[in-house]
């Protein structure tokens, strides 16, 4: 009956008609808006040039169908080496290559990291990231390395979700991470293809894509995202979006961040990212990789409650906890209690997706 009322009624018609089956568990079928990773550069750009209300009212369909929608997830993300990195992303208060008031620290001690993952997690907070003003691993070497798997390990054991940003990996070091414990990690293409020269000279868009494939490889789940406010256009947006919808497993989360422009780096006078642009960027990324976290990352602190609001109904269900995001200020704990607890919304449990699908195939092998 329904792929004959597909095949008869308007798109718009048809999906204010599915929504309406749709239960806030997530339960009704995906045969409607599927996981595909065949999306056309036309495709994309056909969603995300929808009316913006439309938009969102597509993608906070899509997110009921394989989420419960008052549900977001809450993390930590805490810098364990900040400063001194090599790399001259011109966003980063972080580059060596800046002036900016960061200063090169040495790599936190075992137990500062451990007392900061123990108290996200009383927080409420189910994953904690740490991140660490590098190159890659093979910057610094084995010894600093085998201190971060050591943490991971031990975070691990809390029952927390351990993500790490480390710059990039190879295939040796991923699977080393993965052995440890770590859950997912982060490494952002930040913009696309063809605009990233333009931001980011000491590395490339295709080692970013080989880090990411390292890490698939290894079984640990992929956080990949983008910045918005960069000088980018409409178009770059929608060849990042290409990108990560074609990627040939979409990443399992995937962050939205907006520019926080810092004094002393080449982006400190650009204009702030509106609401409207942070909407319709989360809202495409729901539509296209259905199954993905989306998350509000940086640039949070800007928006007001509403607009908050408004982000969460186009499909984004995780949020960054804490006074800070890396280098730069973070909503206050208080803020964001106050906020999920006005519009009804819950903190989500722990979820190790690639374990749980190791276990899948492990228990369907069993059953043949």
């Amino acid at each position: 009956m329904l792929q004959l009322l597909r095949r008869t009624m308007p798109n718009r018609q048809f999906t204010r008609f599915t929504s309406a089956l749709a239960g806030r568990n997530g339960n009704h079928t995906h045969e409607y808006f599927p996981i595909r990773t065949d999306w056309t550069l036309e495709q994309v750009e056909k969603v995300y040039r929808q009316p913006l209300l439309e938009l969102i009212y597509q993608a906070a369909t899509v997110h009921r169908q394989y989420f419960d929608p008052l549900q977001v997830q809450q993390c930590t993300l805490l810098s364990i080496k900040s400063g001194g990195c090599p790399e001259d992303c011109k966003y980063c208060s972080q580059s060596s290559h800046h002036k900016t008031f960061v200063k090169a620290e040495p790599l936190m001690q075992k137990e500062e990291i451990l007392k900061a993952a123990k108290q996200a997690k009383e927080s409420g907070s189910t994953r904690f990231c740490m991140g660490a003003a590098w190159r890659g691993v093979s910057q610094v070497g084995n010894r600093q390395f085998e201190r971060i798997l050591d943490v991971v390990r031990e975070i691990r054991s809390m029952g927390l979700e351990v993500c790490a940003t480390l710059g990039l990996l190879t295939k040796e070091q991923a699977v080393k991470l993965k052995e440890a414990g770590l859950t997912a990690y982060n490494h952002n293409l930040d913009t696309s293809r063809e605009y990233y020269p333009k931001v980011i000279t000491t590395r490339s868009f295709e080692d970013r894509l080989n880090t990411l494939r390292s890490v698939r490889e290894a079984g640990i789940s992929v956080c990949c995202g983008g910045i918005l406010g960069l000088g980018e256009t409409d178009e770059d947006r929608i060849s990042l979006l290409h990108t990560l919808a074609t990627m040939p497993k979409h990443p399992e989360s995937v962050p939205v961040n907006a520019l926080v422009a810092t004094k002393g780096t080449p982006l400190e006078d650009m204009k702030p990212v509106s609401v409207w642009e942070m909407c319709r960027m989360i809202a495409s990324a729901r539509i296209l990789m259905p199954s993905s976290m989306v998350r509000l990352s940086a640039g949070r602190i800007s928006l007001s409650p509403a607009e908050q609001a408004l982000c969460f109904l186009a499909g984004a269900n995780s949020i960054f906890t804490g006074e800070r995001l890396l280098t730069t200020p973070n909503n206050e704990f208080t803020q964001d209690q106050a906020l999920l607890n006005t519009l009804g919304l819950t903190g989500k449990p722990p979820f190790f997706p690639i374990e749980k699908e190791a276990l899948e195939k492990t228990e369907l092998g069993n059953a043949c």
